[in-house]
């Protein structure tokens, strides 16, 4: 009889002692709810860019494979973490668009360009919403966790409750605290 294959936590466990094939076989194992997610990224970005989800997924990819000491003791990190990377790297393009609009050279090249994708219309607006984040992490990083959970992957309180293994009643408060510091810090800027 064949052995099953390897759970989540599993996985995450043998990636984070630093196996690269774990590594791989985790994010293999997630890539279609990573392709949502840098989906949701991309249509929260504003108006249309070039940069499309599969190249998000696998920049994302490459930045993960080549960190060291990276840990992921559950999902729940695991894609919090993919999706602030998937942020940064949402910023850095719109930072370079911004710039090769006034001059500049464009760095970022996309091998799956998609036409109808949304993109950044106001590139200060994802500036200022990540300065926001970065922020938040600072003060309280399993806020800034459940944004990203929330917001960017697009899970339901009742799923970042299972994620967390907390209750939905204590995560939609943890979300309206998130929620009002962030305001705070947007209308701060």
């Amino acid at each position: 009889m064949a052995d099953a294959p390897p759970s989540l936590a599993e996985l995450a466990s043998r990636a984070e002692a630093g196996d690269p094939a774990a590594r791989d076989a985790l994010f293999e194992a997630l890539y279609d709810e990573l392709h949502r997610l840098a989906q949701s990224h991309l249509y929260r970005s504003g108006g249309p860019i070039t940069l499309g989800a599969t190249t998000l997924l696998h920049e994302v990819y490459l930045s993960v494979a080549q960190r060291e000491h990276v840990t992921f003791p559950d999902r729940a990190r695991f894609l919090g973490y993919a999706s602030r990377a998937m942020r940064g790297l949402i910023i850095d393009y719109v930072r370079n668009r911004t710039a090769l609009k006034r001059g500049g050279e464009l760095t970022f090249a996309s091998v799956d360009a998609v036409e109808d994708a949304p993109a950044a219309e106001r590139p200060e607006e994802l500036e200022q919403l990540d300065r926001a984040l970065t922020d938040l992490a600072a003060i309280d990083p399993g806020l800034a966790e459940l944004v990203d959970l929330k917001f960017f992957c697009g899970f339901s309180i009742p799923e970042i409750a299972e994620l967390r293994k907390s209750s939905p009643r204590t995560v939609q408060r943890e979300w309206a605290k998130a929620r009002l510091l962030l305001h705070q810090s947007l209308l701060s800027d």
